[in-house]
């Protein structure tokens, strides 16, 4: 499926402790924020192409927690994992993520979804402690396991339309 420069994933550094990826998808604001927060649509599209995931809970209300485990071609498996901080349909999502492979960091993400012309922009912000954890973050393949998990909600939004 080819991505139009429009819905391409952009990221940017706006200070040493902070992400910000950017994401628009040709769906409406409400159907990409319950792709979001809605269990039965994450399982289709989070984590790269060739992962499944075998573990998706999500309580998407605050003080909820959620969980998800990738698991690769070769039965390797990655655990993430957080709190649900506030919800407010169809505009902000808040919750604390955290991959289970370096227990006790939990970032706070803020998730906003601005619909304009039927198209939905997805910004997500996550803020670190330090420079040190945003980094590890950055190294970790972090944006090329985004970009193949939005070409992947893409695709699932399409069949939902």
């Amino acid at each position: 499926m080819a991505v139009s420069e429009q819905s391409r994933l952009t990221v940017e550094l706006p200070s040493d402790t902070e992400i910000v990826m950017k994401r628009t998808f040709d769906a409406p604001r409400h159907l990409v924020f319950d792709a979001f927060t809605k269990p039965e649509h994450v399982v289709h599209w989070w984590g790269p192409r060739g992962t499944t995931l075998p573990v998706c809970t999500l309580d998407a209300r605050p003080g909820g927690t959620w969980r998800m485990v990738i698991r690769d071609a070769n039965g390797e498996e990655n655990g993430f994992n957080g709190e649900v901080r506030e919800v407010t349909p169809p505009e902000r999502f808040v919750w604390t993520f955290g991959w289970e492979g370096l227990p006790g960091e939990h970032v706070p993400e803020e998730m906003t979804f601005e619909e304009r012309d039927g198209k939905t922009t997805v910004t997500t912000r996550s803020i670190f402690p330090n420079k040190e954890s945003r980094d590890r973050m950055l190294q970790s393949g972090m944006e090329t396991g985004a970009t193949e998990s939005y070409e992947r909600l893409e695709e699932h939004l399409a069949k939902l339309a």
